[in-house]
């Protein structure tokens, strides 16, 4: 008897699995009108559109660290006529993790990208598959801005602040650099009040909505509209600005051209003066097209 009450108890649990196993997918059927149920994937880290040229496959791959540059520029190179001849489709990818943006650029997976000249180098991606720059930006200073007193190069004087830095570890002005400062002050960063958001606007917008305190970022003549040039302190000097560099596997001048000048307009659409001079790379007044050299 005993024997037979086990497999009494053993079938009767198998029983009532299966039928909430059946009741759950009846209920997910009738709820979803009997389609199957479509879950979006977690995170889309790309954007893509098409060119006019619809019957080309061909697709041309750009890296970027932040999604808002990716959402603004990709239209843009759609639209490009120049770009349209060679390629159907344009995919911007964005990420600020640097393991992944190396990863675009050693495998020279990225047809366009914007890194710094110090990345490019140590990947040897110049020589291994010829990337070259297209346009540049200046060297700046990196800076922690407050709205109500000059930021103190002190120890204590963070330990209470709310601190705004980008979320992209790629970033000098708004992530490298601060964090070495912080460093040099024998400060924890895990013991700081830190907020990561993705842009220097948004770091701005927090500043002067006073919802932070000080913020890692550089400086815009413009920013004196909301803020004091007497409230900022330098936190590094001679930054090299970032560059956008195009892989010329082939001799492909119109296209640089083309992007040289869809990027100034791009960067100048951006709202900030930092990105109104540019260095040029290219001469693109005159056929035939030539490449500059850096300076």
């Amino acid at each position: 008897m005993k024997y037979n009450l086990n497999l009494s108890n053993n079938t009767t649990i198998v029983t009532v699995l299966f039928l909430s196993i059946w009741a759950c997918w009846f209920l997910a059927e009738q709820l979803n009108g009997g389609q199957a149920l479509d879950f979006p994937p977690v995170m889309q880290k790309h954007v893509q559109c098409k060119t006019r040229s619809v019957s080309n496959t061909q697709v041309f791959s750009v890296h970027v660290p932040i999604k808002s540059l990716a959402v603004s520029l990709a239209p843009q190179l759609c639209e490009d006529p120049i770009l349209a001849k060679q390629y159907g489709v344009v995919e911007v990818w964005w990420s600020g993790n640097l393991a992944e943006q190396i990863d675009f650029i050693a495998k020279g997976l990225a047809d366009l990208t914007l890194s710094k000249d110090n990345v490019m180098k140590a990947l040897m991606a110049e020589s291994t598959y010829s990337y070259m720059p297209v346009i540049g930006y200046p060297t700046y200073t990196a800076f922690f801005i407050s709205n109500r007193e000059k930021p103190k190069f002190e120890k204590a004087y963070f330990l209470d602040k709310r601190i705004g830095l980008l979320d992209y570890p790629t970033s000098r002005s708004g992530h490298i650099i601060p964090k070495k400062a912080f460093k040099s002050l024998d400060i924890d960063v895990d013991t700081l009040n830190i907020q990561y958001v993705s842009s220097h606007q948004i770091l701005r917008d927090k500043l002067a909505a006073g919802k932070l305190d000080i913020i890692a970022s550089y400086w815009n003549e413009s920013d004196e509209r909301y803020f004091s040039k007497n409230y900022i302190t330098p936190i590094g000097e001679n930054i090299s600005g970032s560059k956008w560099y195009l892989k010329m596997l082939n001799d492909n001048t119109e296209l640089a051209c083309s992007l040289q000048n869809v990027l100034q307009r791009v960067a100048k659409d951006g709202g900030s003066s930092y990105f109104n001079t540019v260095d040029q790379f290219w001469q693109c007044d005159s056929f035939p097209y030539n490449f500059l050299g850096e300076s």
